[in-house]
């Protein structure tokens, strides 16, 4: 009885911690998602009044205006084309690693340009210009290189792999030909010489000869594809229609 009052206790015991521990992690995870939706949300209020004062201000603060907007869209589509293609290019990392380097510098000029906007000393920040519009543009070329760079990767490796593919479906549509010449020289996909088709069994057990009026061969049925064998579907297949019996 003791026994199973312990066992019973500690399933309990079981049960509560991993409750427990359950709901933290749901907890966690609906914390994370909330703080990503602040930040695009504040992403995008930032990225909205960016647009609109450089170009609804003239002057100095139109202009800081105008490279933050541009560092920041460049940044940010760097950073998504290299999380994406990561995925499936692991060599993708270093260059991963390289940009993490080259935001560090994007923050800092971030940083320095959100700080030059409230400087009430416009003539000042009007000589610093020069030197911001250059710091601007060569952060802006080294992540539009490596953005750059990894989209033409994955397009040529999409053309290799097409190619190839091409070169598949060549050879397979020859092999599905092969019955269109007669004689053992037809047969080029190596497969040897063709031989004549066998005599099927009649229903009512004689043999049916495939043999066509000249003695020709007469090549067997070919075999539709089942519609539904295929795993998946794309946009382009169209739902195969049901039959219907009156």
């Amino acid at each position: 009885m003791e026994a199973a009052i312990l066992i019973l206790t500690l399933l309990f015991v079981a049960f509560v911690v991993l409750g427990v521990y359950v709901g933290v992690r749901t907890v966690r995870a609906a914390k994370r998602g909330v703080d990503r939706t602040i930040v695009q949300a504040r992403r995008s209020v930032e990225d909205t009044a960016l647009r609109a004062k450089s170009y609804g201000q003239p002057g100095v603060a139109g202009e800081l205006a105008q490279l933050r907007l541009a560092l920041r869209t460049s940044m940010r589509a760097t950073q998504d084309a290299l999380n994406a293609g990561v995925a499936e290019d692991a060599s993708l990392r270093e260059s991963l690693g390289l940009f993490e380097r080259l935001s560090v510098h994007g923050r800092e000029l971030d940083e320095d340009l959100k700080r030059l906007e409230r400087e009430p000393d416009r003539a000042t920040v009007a000589t610093l210009l020069p030197g911001l519009k250059e710091r601007t543009e060569r952060i802006t070329h080294s992540a539009e290189s490596l953005r750059w760079a990894a989209r033409d990767r994955a397009r040529r490796f999409a053309d290799d792999d097409l190619a190839a593919l091409n070169a598949q479906i060549d050879v397979e549509a020859g092999a599905l030909r092969h019955w269109t010449t007669d004689g053992p020289a037809a047969d080029g996909d190596g497969r040897g010489p063709r031989q004549s088709g066998p005599a099927r069994q009649a229903p009512g057990g004689a043999e049916r000869d495939r043999s066509g009026p000249a003695g020709t061969d007469v090549p067997q049925a070919l075999t539709r594809p089942d519609p539904g064998a295929a795993g998946g579907r794309y946009p382009w297949q169209k739902s195969a229609r049901p039959e219907t019996t009156n």
